[in-house]
């Protein structure tokens, strides 16, 4: 799908939860540039899955919208967006090509681009030789690579990426890096979300940091050093630390 014109989405989380009247997410807000990548992060228990899943419609409590070029998510079309989980899922009785065609056809890809695209990708994550496999007995890691390689088939003008980096090895990881340099290149869009600081450091253009269900910094690397109080050679890491700090002295208090 072409992202000539795409702007951008914006996600608006005013609550999001799993039991009536206990939200767990309040007043997230943020957005996702044109060839932007953002990385959503934060401690076990500050709400990134349950941000990830109101966007996708998972939740059984919510109340926000994820827009697309300004309308509702959900007024889009097929192909727009494309989720890469974190536990991957996998029909029993489809082979990997099998798992590719399904995708393609599921948006109406032409045969030949789509033969030629997944040729591609399945040498990128070197998953050529097991094409006629099942991946549900695959280790991991590369059932991890199958749904990355799903997720790129599909061109979607967002992406949205939760835990990318469990299970893959570090070849693998800079496969997914290579890849995702190209989607940017190409205009799309990427929310991740990670507990791996350093790669997101590296990724990310901007930081979403979650504490407690809510924004607590964001912004570029600089904004989030300023934010945090951190000098100007301090890592994401190194913010973080200081601003769990500062919420757990806060609290005491």
């Amino acid at each position: 799908m072409s992202t000539a014109d795409w702007t951008g989405a914006q996600a608006i989380v005013e609550e999001a939860g799993y039991e009536p009247g206990k939200p767990v997410v309040r007043g997230v807000r943020f957005d996702i540039r044109p060839g932007e990548r953002v990385g959503l992060l934060g401690p076990n228990g500050a709400g990134k899955s349950t941000v990830m899943k109101g966007l996708l419609g998972q939740l059984p409590h919510w109340k926000g919208e994820l827009f697309l070029n300004g309308s509702p998510a959900a007024e889009a079309g097929p192909g727009a967006m494309a989720y890469i989980p974190e536990q991957p899922v996998l029909y029993e009785r489809l082979t990997l090509w099998e798992h590719l065609a399904l995708a393609a056809a599921s948006l109406g890809m032409p045969e030949e681009k789509f033969a030629a695209k997944a040729e591609r990708l399945l040498r990128r994550f070197r998953l050529d030789h097991v094409r006629h496999h099942y991946p549900v007995r695959f280790s991991k890691g590369m059932q991890q690579k199958v749904m990355l390689t799903v997720g790129f088939l599909l061109e979607p003008r967002l992406y949205l990426v939760d835990e990318p980096f469990i299970g893959l090895d570090p070849s693998a990881m800079m496969e997914l890096m290579q890849a995702l340099d190209e989607e940017r290149a190409r205009g799309a869009s990427v929310l991740l979300t990670t507990h791996v600081l350093d790669t997101a450091e590296r990724m990310c253009d901007r930081f979403v940091l979650l504490l407690d269900g809510r924004v607590a910094v964001s912004g570029t690397m600089e904004e989030i050093r300023r934010q945090t109080g951190c000098g100007p050679d301090a890592r994401l890491f190194d913010c973080f630390l200081k601003l769990t700090g500062m919420a757990e002295a806060g609290g005491a208090g």
